[in-house]
């Protein structure tokens, strides 16, 4: 459904909002990791360096086994580039000023911080570093950030339970939540489920991946074995009304990621992805960015392409902004400031008025 713009329209980037999917590496912006890769003599795959200096995401399709293949090597590729402390700080000072300028008032940024712990001093001092970086950028930039800990699901469960205790024991530092990412169809949800148990006793939300690359079952695991309080993006529920039901009756909040469906190919056109589907049953969404360094299109974005290819009102665009915020982790004040915001935002007139 295409979408013919409206000059009454307001300015999605004044929207408040929260994001609740985006990956550490995935956030860095295209220049700096250009910038770093020259400073450690990293030669990226052309495809991506194509990408990088032309603004077009790269030819991603992740629907097959190769596709994931080539998708987690130019990820691998970038995440060797942050090699010293100030390549963390300066990647999550900068997320911060993006997701500003995008509207955002309130972050969680999901890193596995097993992938930077070889070249950060081991798994404890990659994670400090990570939480100094948050804690810094909130000084600088006003901006409220917690970090969601990830596991990946191709390695062995015992890993993750490993960072869950991790994650546990840095709750008062700024970890609020456990998460497990990479290819869903690896690796059962099961399999992982002692490690959410240590997270959830922990206090801890439960925000594992799901319905992304596998269908509805994908996500039915995530609530029946993890206790899922989010899904990261959950869209192949739509395929399944009973589970849609079930969505809109716990009030899980699925991480519903546009641009990135499209671009791996979940969905073939920005108008497939079920975004109406998933709202009309009910089913509370916050939209995410996912990894815009490989996508293309960050926070704002994302609720364009809602009003865009899906014809959401304005009025419409407020509520998945309110349901983005409900669905985190924020203190009960910042929760009540951006939801005010929202109000404000959408009690303000469009620019002719309307």
């Amino acid at each position: 459904m295409e979408h013919v713009r409206d000059a009454a329209e307001r300015d999605l980037s004044r929207l408040p909002k929260a994001h609740l999917h985006l990956h550490f590496t995935g956030s860095m912006r295209p220049a700096t990791l250009l910038e770093l890769a020259d400073k450690y003599g990293v030669r990226l795959p052309e495809a991506l360096t194509e990408a990088l200096t032309s603004g077009e995401p790269p030819r991603l399709r992740a629907t097959d086994e190769r596709g994931w293949f080539r998708f987690q090597r130019l990820y691998d590729a970038a995440r060797s580039c942050l090699r010293e402390p100030e390549d963390i700080q300066r990647l999550v000072r900068e997320a911060a000023e993006e997701d500003i300028k995008d509207g955002s008032g309130w972050l969680e940024i999901q890193v596995d911080p097993t992938s930077y712990a070889p070249r950060l001093g081991g798994l404890i001092p990659a994670l400090e570093i990570i939480l100094d970086a948050v804690e810094t950028a909130m000084r600088e930039t006003g901006l409220g950030m917690r970090v969601l800990v990830a596991a990946n699901r191709m390695k062995h469960p015992l890993d993750a339970r490993t960072l869950a205790r991790l994650a546990v024991r840095y709750h008062d530092r700024g970890v609020v939540g456990f998460g497990l990412s990479n290819d869903e169809r690896r690796g059962m949800a099961r399999d992982f489920d002692r490690a959410f148990a240590i997270a959830r006793d922990g206090g801890l939300l439960s925000a594992p991946h799901g319905g992304e690359l596998t269908g509805p079952a994908s996500v039915r695991d995530c609530l029946d074995d993890l206790h899922a309080n989010r899904v990261g993006h959950g869209v192949r529920a739509a395929e399944d009304p009973r589970l849609l039901r079930r969505l809109a009756d716990r009030g899980v909040t699925c991480e519903v990621c546009p641009a990135s469906n499209v671009a791996l190919g979940v969905y073939e056109k920005p108008e497939d992805v079920p975004l109406r589907t998933l709202y009309e049953a009910g089913v509370p969404m916050a939209l995410g960015a996912d990894d815009p360094l490989l996508f293309g299109s960050r926070l704002a974005a994302q609720y364009e392409l809602a009003r865009r290819h899906h014809a959401f009102t304005d009025e419409e665009l407020a509520e998945l902004a309110r349901q983005s915020v409900r669905g985190s982790a924020a203190p009960e004040d910042v929760k009540v400031k951006l939801l005010a915001g929202v109000d404000d935002w959408l009690s303000t007139p469009g620019p002719s008025g309307a």
